[in-house]
């Protein structure tokens, strides 16, 4: 056997020996990546808010991650500078798992979902009193929604000045749902109070009031408003793509909330829904519904409900309320 002294240039190998390659499926461990929160995601860069010290870092999404696999509200992973210096860039390597996600089913192709943030507390569905008018549909999809992934829901009407909005809103007293009603220069102490510590997210068609809502909400926000068409009714986009943004604490030992401003929608579609974590939301109605025939829709005229005796009013309220997310479907 040759010693050592003895190899020359053709005895090296110009490649390791088989047994001696790296593994190709053995992957980085990135188990000590810096934590962060995503709070923008625009045309391939991600803006993130470190966990440890809410240093506002610029990053770009690992290729193994995919396309569509970072939005707003994800906890991710950090590597390379995450100095947040100007023009320093950051790579997220990983997901941490979500305990939620608001996604809605486009119209035109119901197999399709659009991820719209993650990691949310509270939904805060909101509508406008008029100039647009409310609409019961979108509320009661984005409910179905909230229900089904486990979000609170809150409903918040503006331009209260322009209308009174109380019957629109009665039908969903029964749904234990905390009602907010502002305009202009209305207290919003309240409001600010339900947001406190936690995630929520501002979920309603363009022209509501989103952003001037989340401009009072925070001083430095400067998100930019719109009008409402008078021919169509309808709002113009006033914001691209969602934001996340700290809310200044209620009181000096309170934590911070965030809310996220997203773009107005023109459609929810609940398709994706699983419906019976919807119905699993009203148990009052468990006991009735165990009659019901085999299959039952719960809007069918053979519904045990139609003939159920524990009705009283706040019973027909939420009744009618369930029944309008079961018909969303």
């Amino acid at each position: 056997m040759a010693s050592r002294r003895d190899l020359d240039e053709d005895d090296v190998r110009s490649r390791p020996a088989r047994s001696t390659r790296p593994r190709t499926k053995d992957r980085p461990d990135y188990s000590a990546a810096t934590r962060g929160l995503v709070i923008a995601v625009d045309r391939g860069r991600t803006t993130c808010v470190l966990e440890d010290d809410h240093t506002i870092v610029t990053a770009m999404k690992s290729r193994e991650l995919g396309k569509k696999s970072v939005v707003v509200g994800d906890i991710v992973g950090l590597v390379g500078d995450t100095s947040g210096t100007e023009g320093s860039l950051a790579r997220i390597v990983s997901v941490i798992p979500r305990k939620n996600a608001l996604t809605r089913t486009i119209d035109d192709n119901p197999g399709e979902e659009r991820m719209i943030v993650a990691n949310v507390d509270q939904m805060a569905i909101v509508i406008a009193a008029a100039h647009p008018e409310p609409r019961h549909g979108f509320v009661d999809r984005a409910l179905v929604v909230a229900f089904d992934q486990g979000i609170k829901p809150i409903i918040i009407l503006t331009k209260r000045d322009l209308a009174d909005g109380k019957e629109f809103l009665s039908v969903y007293n029964g749904l234990d749902i905390e009602l907010f009603e502002i305009q202009r220069g209305a207290d919003l102490d309240p409001l600010r109070h339900a947001l406190a510590n936690k995630m929520t997210v501002l979920l309603g068609h363009s022209g509501v009031g989103k952003s001037t809502l989340v401009n009072a909400l925070v001083e430095s926000a400067e998100r930019s408003t719109g009008i409402v068409n008078d021919v169509t009714g309808r709002g113009r986009h006033t914001s691209s793509s969602a934001l996340a943004l700290r809310l200044d604490p209620v009181s000096e030992d309170a934590e911070t909330g965030w809310i996220i401003d997203t773009p107005g929608v023109r459609s929810f579609g609940v398709a994706h829904v699983n419906i019976e974590r919807v119905i699993a939301s009203f148990p009052e109605f468990a006991e009735a519904m165990a009659s019901c025939p085999k299959n039952c829709s719960h809007i069918e005229d053979g519904c045990a409900l139609n003939t159920w005796e524990g009705f009283d009013d706040p019973h027909k309220s939420r009744l009618s309320s369930l029944r309008r997310l079961l018909a969303a479907q």
